[in-house]
C-alpha cells in the first residue's frame, strides 16, 4: 500500500484504503463470482451436449468388401445399367456403382413419384411446426450431435463417398468432412447471432419509432444438389435450413443416390437421439419429370439449385409457377492469376502446389477448381517446368482396392486421383483439347480417356497439362468439370484481369503474388463472388458467404448470408414510447380530404401541410427545416 501511495490522486487515497483492507473479503466474492459463471456454461454446455448415436452401416461400406461387380450383371439390370451411361434413366429402378471400379452398390433404387415428393413434403411440413417452436440451444444440441458423429465415422463417411463418387479418400476429407465440421461448428458458434433480431436507426420524423428486423422460419425449403460432393452438398443446406427453423427436402443426383440414403439415416438419427422427429428432414431421388413437381410445389417456401446453366433454366422456369424464390449456385471457370514479383517467383514450387490441389481436387470436378491459370511472363516457364514433372507422375485407381491389393507383385498404395462420375463428358473433352492444340496449344500431357488395366469398368481422364492456351480458344471459355490444367500466358497484370474477366462465368478466382498494389488491383478488378488471395478456396473453410456473380448464378448460402436466405427476413416497427406518442393523423389531411372552400379546407392546405413535413424531415439546411417546420404548423 505504502509503495503504491505516491502514485495515487489524494481523493482516491481513503477509498483504496478501504479496498486493501477487504481484499480477502474480495478475493472470496470474485472466485465466487467466477465459480458461478463457470458453473453456468457448464450446466448450459450440458443441456447442449452431444449425444452419441449409431445408425446401420451399409455393407458396402464395411472393410474388404468386394460385392457384385458389372461383369456380373445381366438382363434388365444390364440394360438399365448400359442406359445410365448414355444418360438414359429408367423410371422403375436406379442402380448405383462406384466410377472408380465397377462395382454395384445395393439393390437398386426406386425413383420417386410425384406422389412420394408430395407425401415427404407433408411430411416435413408437419414435423416443422413443431421444430419452428424450438430454442437455438435445442438446435444447437442436434447439430452437435451431428457434428460428434461425422467426427466418430469419419472412415464410414468418406467411403460412402469414395464408393459412390469414384474419389479418393484425401479429396473426401477435403471436400466432403473438413467443410461439413466447419459448416457445423461455425452455425454452433455464430448461427444464433446471425438470426437474432436486430435493431435498426430510425430519422427525425420517426424518432417515436423504434425499428428492427427478425429472422423467422420460412416452413419447409428444398435443395437440388449435384452429385460431386455427395455429403457435403446433401447436409450443407439441411445444416442451415433447419437451424433457421425449417423443414427440409433435399433431391440428390441420381449419381449418388446410393450414399443420399445413408447420410438422411445419419441426419434423422441426430434428430431422433435429441428427441424430434425424423419426418424433419426429407430426401426424394427423382428423375426430371418428377423433380419439375417438387420445385414447383406451393408448400416449397424457398429453393437452392446447384448444379449446371441447361437444369438451372428448367429449374427457375419451374419455381416461377409457385414463385418460389431460388438461390441458384452453378458452374465456374475460376481463374488463377500468379504474379510474377520476386517472392512469388522464389515461392512457385509452393505455390504450384496449391495449384494442383485446385486443378485435380475431386479429379477437376468442382464447382471452385482452378479451371484456368493465368501466369505473368517472369513464372510462366518455371511454373509449367514444376507441374510438369507431376502431372506426368499421377497415379490414376480405386482408393479402396489399392489400398488392399492382394497381387503380391503390386504392393498397396492409394492413388493421386480418382475416377470421373461418368464418361459422358469425354467425348467432348477430347473435341476440345484437339481443337486447341490445332489453334496453337500445346498438350505436355494427358489429353485422353484412359482405359485402365485393373479398373476397365472405371471412368478415368488422364490428367492433362495444355499449355499456352488463349482466350480465343473453346477450351478457355468452357467450364471442363475434369482433371484438365489450362496453362494461360499474361503480359501484364492488367492482361491478367482482362483474361480472367474474358469467360461467362464469375463464380470463384485466386491471385497469388506479394506486391500488394497488384494484388489488391486483381481483387477488385476480377468479376467473382468469391477470392483467395495466395490460396485456393479458403472462403469456404471458413464458411463466407459463398456464390457467383454473371453466368455462376445469383444469391448466396454459407455464412451470416445463408442463414437468413432460409429465414423470413421481417421489417417490424413500433412505438418507443407507446404511453406517450403514437402517430396520429392531422385532421387536415384526414379522409375526407374537402372539408370546406377556403383554402386551407379545398385540399390545399392538405397539400401545403404535406410539403411543410417533407421540408421537415429532409431539407439540407436549419433554415430549410425551420420553415418546413412554419409550413407545417401554418396549415395544422
Amino acid at each position: 500500500m505504502e509503495a503504491l501511495t505516491p502514485y495515487l490522486p489524494p481523493a482516491l487515497l481513503p477509498v483504496v484504503a478501504i479496498l486493501h483492507d477487504q481484499v480477502p473479503l474480495i478475493s472470496v466474492a470474485l472466485v465466487t463470482l467466477g465459480a458461478i459463471y463457470l458453473g453456468c456454461i457448464y450446466i448450459s454446455g450440458r443441456k447442449e451436449a452431444a449425444i452419441a448415436f449409431n445408425v446401420p452401416i451399409p455393407p458396402e461400406v464395411r472393410a474388404n468388401w468386394n460385392g457384385k461387380k458389372w461383369e456380373d450383371v445381366q438382363g434388365e439390370e444390364k440394360e438399365v445399367l448400359e442406359g445410365q451411361l448414355r444418360g438414359v434413366w429408367s423410371d422403375k429402378v436406379i442402380l448405383s456403382y462406384c466410377p472408380a471400379d465397377g462395382r454395384i452398390l445395393g439393390n437398386g433404387i426406386r425413383p420417386a413419384t410425384t406422389e412420394d415428393v408430395d407425401q415427404a413434403i407433408q411430411a416435413a411440413k408437419k414435423a416443422q411446426t413443431e421444430w419452428a417452436l424450438t430454442s437455438f440451444a435445442e438446435r444447437r444440441k442436434v447439430l452437435r450431435t451431428l457434428l460428434r458423429y461425422v467426427l466418430d465415422h469419419q472412415d464410414e463417411l468418406v467411403t460412402a463417398c469414395c464408393l459412390d463418387s469414384g474419389k479418393t479418400k484425401v479429396d473426401a476429407s477435403f471436400g466432403e468432412i473438413l467443410v461439413t465440421a466447419e459448416k457445423l461448428k461455425w452455425t454452433i458458434d455464430h448461427g444464433e447471432k446471425a438470426l437474432t433480431p436486430e435493431s435498426r436507426p430510425t430519422n427525425f420524423l420517426m424518432m417515436y419509432k423504434k425499428n428492427m428486423v427478425t429472422y423467422e422460419p420460412l416452413g419447409v425449403v428444398s435443395a437440388c444438389v449435384s452429385w460431386n460432393y455427395p455429403f457435403h452438398n446433401f447436409i450443407g443446406p439441411v445444416i442451415s435450413g433447419i437451424f433457421a427453423g425449417n423443414g427440409v427436402v433435399v433431391k440428390p443426383s441420381e449419381q449418388t443416390a446410393w450414399s443420399s440414403a445413408f447420410f438422411l439415416e445419419v441426419v434423422r438419427g441426430a434428430l431422433s437421439a435429441c428427441g424430434h422427429s425424423r419426418d424433419l428432414v426429407q430426401s426424394v431421388v427423382c428423375l426430371p419429370n418428377v423433380a419439375n413437381f417438387l420445385t414447383s410445389h406451393p408448400d416449397i417456401a424457398q429453393l437452392t439449385f446447384i448444379g449446371s446453366r441447361p437444369v438451372a433454366y428448367k429449374v427457375c422456369e419451374s419455381a416461377a409457377k409457385a414463385l418460389i424464390p431460388v438461390t441458384v449456385e452453378l458452374g465456374g471457370k475460376d481463374p488463377a492469376v500468379v504474379l510474377d514479383d520476386a517472392r512469388t517467383v522464389n515461392e512457385i514450387s509452393s505455390i504450384a502446389s496449391l495449384l494442383m490441389r485446385g486443378v485435380f481436387q475431386s479429379a477437376g470436378q468442382n464447382c471452385i477448381g482452378v479451371e484456368r491459370v493465368i501466369a505473368l511472363p517472369g513464372v510462366y516457364d518455371r511454373l509449367l517446368d514444376d507441374v510438369s514433372s507431376r502431372i506426368k507422375a499421377f497415379r490414376l485407381g480405386s482408393v479402396l482396392l489399392d489400398s488392399r491389393s492382394e497381387d503380391p507383385q503390386q504392393k498397396p498404395g492409394a492413388p493421386d486421383m480418382g475416377a470421373l462420375i461418368s464418361p459422358a463428358s469425354f467425348d467432348r473433352l477430347e473435341t476440345l483439347i484437339e481443337d486447341a492444340v490445332r489453334q496453337g496449344a500445346r498438350l505436355i500431357c494427358g489429353g485422353k480417356r484412359v482405359n485402365h488395366p485393373k479398373y476397365p469398368h472405371g471412368h478415368y481422364f488422364a490428367p492433362t497439362l495444355l499449355a499456352d492456351v488463349t482466350p480465343s480458344m473453346q477450351i478457355a471459355q468452357t467450364e471442363l468439370f475434369s482433371p484438365v490444367f489450362l496453362l494461360m500466358r499474361a503480359d501484364s497484370v492488367a492482361h491478367a484481369i482482362a483474361i480472367a474477366n474474358s469467360t461467362e462465368y464469375a463464380l470463384g478466382a485466386s491471385v497469388f503474388g506479394y506486391n500488394r498494389i497488384d494484388v489488391a488491383t486483381c481483387v477488385s478488378s476480377i468479376k467473382a463472388g468469391m477470392v483467395s488471395v495466395n490460396d485456393f478456396g479458403s472462403y469456404y473453410a471458413v464458411q463466407l458467404p459463398f456464390g457467383g456473380v454473371k453466368g455462376s448464378g445469383y444469391g448466396r448460402f454459407a455464412g451470416e448470408e445463408g442463414l437468413r436466405g432460409v429465414s423470413n427476413i421481417k421489417a417490424i416497427c413500433v412505438d418507443r414510447f407507446p404511453k406517450l406518442m403514437a402517430t396520429r393523423i392531422p385532421p387536415r389531411v384526414d379522409y375526407p380530404i374537402r372539408k370546406g372552400d377556403d383554402s386551407r379546407q379545398n385540399g390545399q392546405g392538405a397539400w401545403e401541410l404535406c410539403k411543410g413535413v417533407v421540408e421537415t424531415g429532409y431539407q439540407l439546411t436549419l433554415a430549410g427545416r425551420v420553415a418546413g417546420i412554419l409550413r407545417l404548423l401554418r396549415n395544422m
